[in-house]
């Protein structure tokens, strides 16, 4: 049960999503432009989930693992099953402030 949620809305795991940033991860954030422009994990880019699927040639040009966030972590959850089905290797980070917070801590370290 617990996985699930994990899956779903993200673990909350900074220490995972801080070596993940280290290697280089791209952060995607799934949620609307006007969501975006509100506050958004420096250094993300916005795809909204309805666009993702248009998005994977830009995505494959990196070769690097993709963190997704939203505001809840529900949508970048079902971003990075998409991403998964499609040859990608992507973690669900949760909310864009978890996301943030863990890049921030990414920087200190």
């Amino acid at each position: 049960m617990f996985r699930l949620i994990e899956k779903l809305f993200g673990s909350g795991n900074n220490e995972e999503l801080i070596e993940l940033l280290k290697k280089g991860a791209v952060i995607v954030d799934v949620r609307t432009p006007f969501e975006f422009q509100k506050g958004h994990a420096s250094g993300s880019v916005n795809i909204p989930l309805d666009n993702l699927d248009r998005q994977f040639k830009l995505l494959k040009v990196k070769k690097r693992p993709i963190i997704t966030c939203c505001r809840s972590g529900h949508r970048s959850g079902i971003a990075a099953s998409v991403l998964e089905k499609n040859g990608f290797q992507a973690f669900n980070g949760g909310s864009w402030k978890n996301v943030r917070k863990a890049a921030s801590q990414r920087a200190i370290n």
